[in-house]
């Protein structure tokens, strides 16, 4: 899971763990994911689009580069429509948008991971 902002990590984990899923790593920037994604091959990434160094689409795109199978779930904030649809031509398979409904991102997630 990726976001630069630490109380999005923890509410997603919250979420997941919640949901019975485990969660194998954080990054709080593009390019820590982009690493651990090497390290740690996940099931499923989630993403934050706007981040300090690497932003999130960069990052989808250096993971889709060497792993088109990723599946990775961009969280957006209202109004970053424009870049949710240039994340998913770079490789994101789905979005969530914040403030994160629960139901939403299992749903998405239960999506991407069939």
């Amino acid at each position: 899971m990726c976001d630069d902002a630490i109380f999005m990590r923890t509410m997603i984990t919250d979420i997941l763990t919640q949901a019975g899923y485990e969660v194998i790593g954080e990054a709080e920037s593009g390019a820590q994911a982009v690493e651990k994604y090497k390290q740690l091959k996940p099931d499923m990434v989630t993403m934050d689009i706007v981040m300090p160094d690497m932003g999130g689409i960069e990052a989808v795109r250096a993971i889709c580069k060497d792993h088109p199978e990723a599946k990775i779930l961009m969280c957006s904030a209202m109004g970053q429509q424009a870049l949710v649809v240039e994340a998913i031509q770079a490789g994101a398979k789905d979005f969530v948008v914040k403030p994160f409904q629960p139901s939403r991102v299992l749903e998405a997630v239960q999506r991407l991971l069939g």
